[in-house]
């Protein structure tokens, strides 16, 4: 793997340089990033189905029940840009073979865990692999299918497809482990998997990096992981002590210094993990923080309707997934005629718009109770909300590389998928609290015989908080975005948008 051999390809400035010829292994390749890809996104959703029932054998109390999602989150999120940068000068396939054996073994150590905190530990580390393995997989595909475009719309649609579909299979997955094994396997299905890919990808997958001098903001990675840790801690401390307490505000308290810490940091570093001129273009900013409380909704959406599935319907873990599927169908239809609609309409309309429906459809889910019956009171809500979302994704992309200098395309490609992973954490963290804490009045008022009507109670506050998240990113796209259609570029290295007609 030396900068010189023959089997490594180099660039000068962290982009891609062509090759003389098509790699006759490249669909051996797309096979082993796809995979790669595949764990990536099951891990964010297979687990959710898994929680109730981990949560009863390792004794996690309801205000720390989150750290299993967020744990995850927050690393891979905060770590992400940095694990980009690693992968372009340290060696792709390097990174990527690392970050895949790291992920099997963090899994195995999640999977093994005796106590909560072995667990979360166990699902930061897969994070971290994660923040490595994915950046690394693009950039793999990337020089792989650069030269012929039709080939290159094939790998890039199947990518695509894994990672639309990723989040139904995930929780399909985690409910058949579950009742069918163990919620533990849920984490160790990924050893074999991880291994074998590993092995592929030493086997096919050839060595590519960027030349220059190897420059790593570690400091702001630091900062702005930190920051986000002590804030997701702080909103958990608040469900135990309330929000006037000592350890509250003092944590809330010292993830706004070190953020703020961050910010300065990134001004001032001659080479920052965030460019803040990527951020201060409004099309792109208006992405970026409808991105951020996009995530903030939907990932707490599927924690609470896992446990309201399985905890006040009733329903076995397996039973609990396939609940989910019209969700991950309706995602998959929307985001097709989406892609379609960008190019020709813009992204402001696909964005506001879906975001609009999806806020009306996690409002609408306020009105469950403990009676209600799934075919009318669940699915017409997961079709509203998983059209609107599919339609806004999409968008998201596209968005976020209109106006974009070539040095920045990476670090604002990779934005919307940290926005989205780092809105994820920090919303599963606040509105679990709440949550937990309108039952808890509830319960007050009620008293414990209703138990059932309390709980269903904070996952409806839950969900009309999250509903007014996805509303403000429908008007902040609709303020922000407002970019032509023929401002819409494809990402570096992907294909062109498919337009229909001439």
């Amino acid at each position: 793997m030396s900068e010189s051999g023959p089997n490594v390809v180099t660039d000068s400035a962290g982009g891609l340089n062509a090759r003389p010829e098509p790699d006759p292994r490249r669909w051996g390749i797309l096979a082993v990033v796809v995979v790669a890809q595949l764990m990536i996104v099951l891990d964010a959703s297979i687990v959710t189905i898994a929680l109730p029932s981990a949560q009863h054998a390792l004794h996690i109390s309801t205000a720390n029940r989150q750290w299993v999602i967020t744990a995850y989150t927050l690393a891979f999120g905060g770590l992400l840009l940095l694990g980009g940068r690693i992968a372009d000068f340290s060696g792709r396939k390097r990174v990527f073979v690392v970050g895949l054996l790291g992920f099997a073994g963090a899994s195995a150590l999640g999977g093994l865990a005796p106590n909560e905190a072995m667990l979360f530990a166990a699902r930061g580390l897969q994070g971290g692999f994660a923040a490595l393995m994915a950046p690394a997989a693009l950039s793999i595909l990337t020089i792989t299918f650069q030269h012929d475009a039709t080939e290159r719309a094939k790998a890039f649609g199947a990518y695509g497809a894994v990672s639309g579909a990723g989040g139904a299979i995930g929780v399909l997955l985690g409910g058949v482990l579950t009742q069918y094994a163990s919620w533990r396997w849920c984490l160790l299905v990924n050893v074999p998997i991880a291994v074998v890919t590993a092995a592929g990808a030493i086997l096919v997958v050839r060595e590519s990096r960027a030349r220059g001098k190897t420059r790593y903001d570690v400091p702001g990675a630091l900062l702005a992981t930190l920051g986000l840790v002590s804030l997701v801690y702080g909103f958990t401390k608040a469900d135990a002590d309330g929000w006037r307490a000592t350890p509250t505000i003092t944590l809330l308290a010292v993830a706004a210094v070190l953020l703020l810490a961050f910010v300065i940091w990134e001004t001032r570093v001659s080479h920052p993990l965030l460019p803040l001129r990527v951020i201060r273009e409004r099309n792109r900013a208006g992405a970026f923080l409808a991105s951020l409380l996009t995530g903030a909704g939907l990932f707490a959406m599927f924690l609470f309707l896992s446990y309201y599935f399985q905890s006040v319907l009733h329903y076995s873990a397996l039973k609990a997934g396939l609940a989910f599927l019209p969700f991950g169908a309706g995602i998959i239809l929307a985001a097709g005629a989406s892609v379609s609609l960008v190019p020709r309409i813009g992204p402001r309309l696909p964005m506001a718009l879906g975001l609009l429906l999806a806020a009306g459809g996690l409002a609408w889910l306020t009105q469950i109770t403990v009676q209600s019956a799934f075919w009318t009171h669940v699915v017409p809500q997961e079709l509203l909300m998983s059209t609107g979302l599919g339609l806004a994704f999409p968008a998201f992309s596209s968005t976020a590389l209109i106006r974009i200098d070539t040095r920045d395309s990476g670090v604002a490609s990779a934005l919307v998928n940290t926005t989205q992973q780092i809105g994820g954490s920090l919303g599963t963290a606040l509105l679990n609290t709440l949550a937990a804490t309108a039952t808890a009045s509830y319960l007050i008022a009620h008293g414990k015989d209703a138990a059932e009507a309390g709980i269903v109670h904070g996952f409806a506050v839950a969900f009309g908080v999250g509903a007014c998240f996805l509303a403000l990113g429908a008007i902040i796209s609709a303020v922000l975005v407002s970019a032509k259609p023929a401002e819409i570029q494809p990402e570096p290295g992907m294909p062109a948008l498919p337009r229909t007609g001439t």
